[in-house]
């Protein structure tokens, strides 16, 4: 009898507020390259690769379907589902939906449940760890992986193991999962040699997976049900219907780990949740004096201090700090000690109750189309620098309070304005009255990079009227 394929389920849909401002609502950490080429999003596919795996089911919200896309296709990833969620509901209804996704298609399927915004840098031993459970799995057990400890940490879920000396990438039974201890109890847990952290990775059958939600959370499962019963093909995705938000807001911990008796893999693999700037600065490259650079940065007598410019054009220098995380993007600079870096996302409650525009979105914007970037906003104007890869078009649109002007400085632009289509070349610009039906696209090889000028009474993202669109948006 042939071994059951093992189905990758990649959960990259959470909105990062720990890493701000590198991370934000708008790109939260999972597409964010963190001095590395790849994303965290992208190193999670890769890791795959070691792994005899069907194509991976990437599930994520509605807005960042695009940048999933984009970055699975980035690393020619093909034959994967992309599955978008009408609301974000936790792990568990996510997980309940893609379990149940896959085993209509391979009704003896495993799967891993993979966070796509974790760090493993011993990719071979984690590799070697997930075959090691693989027999386990098939009997039936849900499989969990968790992380050997190297200090007392507060911000992690533990496992508690039923046997004291248990080896490394060896599969054997948990007493119990624990939430987030207290410090003095993270302490007492490390010190004891029985718990592992919970990194939120688990292998088992869709079976048993189908079966623990029925069992556990079995209202969870129903909505989940329903929402793929009403689900639709949009594009290269598969929307889910809206009977999703009825599914209870539960982690899968909650859902099923917390209730069901199943076996752990301890490993030692260099793992990080990227939860903290303390985490970002224990997984880069320090020098002996536990400095870690990263972008245009300069430390002078610095200890144990990470200083991070986040774009080509800003310059970060540090003199005589200690403990600290600098981090500067175009439009915020965060400086925090190193220890306070879980607070962080108290910081961004705090902006958004303030109205910072900073808080969730950055300066640049990602669109299936390109990006653009503000670079000069006003009561009743706003200048923008748009920039479209080669194929890419915008939506056919109007506006009802402002008008355009568009100057192109790089490559060909193809604009449509009501009946006319004419196409543009380097410093030559067009006028968009207000209302007028318009359309920018790029039918050229290179990318195509345009001055915006709006003018009007108002100029929010949201003053436009959509009338055709090839991404699906109208």
């Amino acid at each position: 009898m042939s071994q059951p394929k093992i189905h990758p389920v990649i959960l990259c849909g959470g909105s990062g507020k720990r890493l701000w401002p590198a991370s934000r609502k708008s790109m939260p950490k999972q597409f964010v390259r963190f001095g590395d080429d790849d994303s965290l999003l992208q190193q999670t596919i890769r890791r795959l690769e070691d792994i005899s795996c069907a194509p991976p089911v990437l599930l994520t919200a509605n807005d960042y379907r695009f940048v999933v896309a984009e970055q699975a296709a980035e690393l020619g990833v093909k034959g994967h589902r992309l599955v978008v969620e009408p609301e974000q509901r936790n792990t568990g209804p996510a997980v309940c939906a893609a379990v149940e996704l896959i085993q209509a298609q391979d009704h003896d399927a495993l799967v891993l449940i993979c966070p796509a915004d974790h760090v493993i840098t011993d990719v071979m031993t984690f590799a070697n760890a997930v075959a090691a459970a693989i027999p386990n799995a098939v009997k039936g057990e849900i499989v969990t992986f968790g992380i050997r400890p190297d200090r007392a940490e507060t911000g992690f879920g533990y496992i508690e193991l039923a046997n004291e000396a248990s080896p490394d990438g060896v599969p054997q039974p948990f007493h119990r999962f624990t939430e987030k201890p207290e410090a003095v109890s993270a302490e007492e847990m490390v010190a004891s040699g029985r718990f592992v952290w919970n990194a939120g990775i688990f292998l088992a059958s869709a079976k048993t997976l189908i079966s623990a939600f029925g069992r556990h959370a079995p209202g969870l499962r129903a909505a989940v049900r329903r929402s793929i019963r009403e689900a639709k093909t949009d594009l290269d995705f598969l929307r889910l219907g809206p009977c999703y938000a009825e599914a209870p807001d539960l982690s899968v911990d909650y859902a099923v780990m917390e209730h069901v008796s199943g076996t752990v893999v301890p490993i030692s693999v260099g793992w990080s949740d990227m939860g903290s700037w303390r985490a970002v600065w224990e997984a880069t490259r320090r020098d002996a004096a536990g400095v870690a650079l990263t972008g245009q940065a300069l430390a002078l007598n610095c200890q144990d201090t990470l200083l991070s410019a986040r774009d080509d054009q800003i310059q970060i220098v540090g003199i005589g700090l200690r403990n600290i995380a600098a981090i500067a993007t175009r439009d915020a600079v965060l400086i925090a000690d190193l220890d306070s870096a879980q607070s962080v996302a108290d910081a961004v409650k705090e902006l958004k109750l303030r109205k910072a525009p900073q808080a969730e979105s950055f300066r640049q914007e990602y669109r299936p189309w390109g990006h653009y970037e503000t670079l000069a906003l006003g009561k009743r104007h706003q200048v923008k620098c748009i920039v479209v890869k080669p194929g890419g078009e915008l939506s056919l649109q109007s506006h009802v309070h402002r008008s355009e002007h568009w100057v192109v400085v790089e490559g060909t632009a193809r604009v449509t304005i009501g009946d006319t289509v004419s196409t543009l070349s380097e410093n030559q610009s067009v006028y968009i009255p207000l209302g007028e039906v318009h359309r920018l696209a790029n039918p050229g090889k290179v990318e195509l990079r345009l001055i915006e000028v709006q003018t009007g009474a108002y100029l929010g993202e949201d003053d436009i009227i959509r009338y055709q669109d090839i991404y699906a948006r109208a």
